[in-house]
């Protein structure tokens, strides 16, 4: 499974990321974490606002910073919609 969390940086984006990492540790599954910071990349994924969270090159959250909980939602083949 590919993780992908999409921004620049920014302090949401760091937190999106620790909730991301926090919510994979828990559920004790095999997943890549990848930091796509480049804006043009982040524009062909059809993102116009960040954080950003993929799985599997799929946009699951825009412009939001998911909990843990709601992340570990996602994983788990949940449907929590937070587009």
């Amino acid at each position: 499974m590919k993780l992908q969390i999409l921004g620049s940086g920014c302090p949401k984006c760091k937190l999106l990321e620790q909730h991301t990492r926090e919510a994979v540790a828990e559920l004790g599954i095999q997943a890549d974490i990848e930091k796509v910071t480049d804006i043009d990349a982040i524009m062909e994924m059809g993102v116009m606002m960040t954080p950003a969270f993929a799985i599997d090159g799929v946009i699951k959250s825009v412009g939001r910073v998911l909990t843990k909980e709601q992340v570990a939602s996602y994983l788990q083949g949940g449907k929590f919609h937070a587009l």
